[in-house]
């Protein structure tokens, strides 16, 4: 599997679950596990500061 960033080849353990966040070890990049069969990531939404509006 590569990095949907920058397309480095990623170590992954087996046991991933949908929903976790893994860090490219290249970019630095936070991938969210979006699928495990087949194994799908995708860049995670960064978390927006809600200022209580």
């Amino acid at each position: 599997m590569n990095c949907p960033e920058c397309d480095a080849t990623l170590t992954l353990d087996a046991d991933l679950i949908e929903g976790e966040i893994v860090p490219c070890a290249d970019c630095g990049a936070e991938l969210e596990v979006i699928a495990t069969q087949p194994l799908a990531l995708a860049l995670a939404p960064e978390i927006e500061e809600d200022w209580g509006e």
